[in-house]
């Protein structure tokens, strides 16, 4: 049986990852106000890999016979000024969620819980990828300016990512 620590505060990390997808959502829905349909598949595609995220530590608290503790999500944040601004706000997003999992990682290690803390390691790696995402195409934004043939092009190169789906694989 899972720790009740531990238990509580991958709950809370569920809920976070649900939110994260909303996020992503309101994103999403800004980009397609905007005609930037590449913009709005990324963080469309981002959404559902945030469901998957609050999935699989659903499916790991029922497989270690513990509860699930479901809280209601908040409303995500849904003005935004420009595609820089939204990226900016994914990056801060997902450094809060690498703070929040790294937490989850320490509390398991705390608790000796360490089934959980070797877990938790899969979504270290998630946030090392999410982070750099983010940071890559804020580079190109940066880069591009105001340039609307560059911010076209770019939004045509999101619109070419793919849905992959996310499954956790133990290390």
């Amino acid at each position: 049986m899972i720790n009740e620590k531990v238990q509580d505060v991958l709950n809370s990390q569920i809920n976070k990852e649900f939110y994260s997808a909303y996020l992503y959502l309101a994103m999403s829905a800004y980009f397609d106000k905007l005609g930037l349909y590449g913009f709005s598949n990324w963080t469309k595609i981002q959404a559902r890999e945030e469901v998957e995220h609050g999935m699989i530590l659903f499916d790991y608290i029922v497989d270690r016979d513990g509860t699930v503790n479901l809280t209601q999500i908040d409303v995500p944040e849904k003005d935004f000024k420009n595609p820089k601004q939204v990226f900016e706000k994914i990056l801060e997003h997902e450094k809060f969620v690498t703070e929040s999992i790294n937490c989850v990682a320490e509390m398991s290690e705390g608790e000796c819980d360490i089934a959980t803390r070797q877990f938790i390691d899969w979504y270290i790696s998630e946030q090392v990828e999410e982070e750099a995402n983010a940071r890559s195409v804020i580079k190109k934004l940066n880069m591009f300016g105001d340039e609307k043939a560059a911010l076209y092009h770019l939004d045509k190169e999101l619109g070419e990512r793919e849905y992959k789906h996310h499954t956790y694989e133990a290390g």
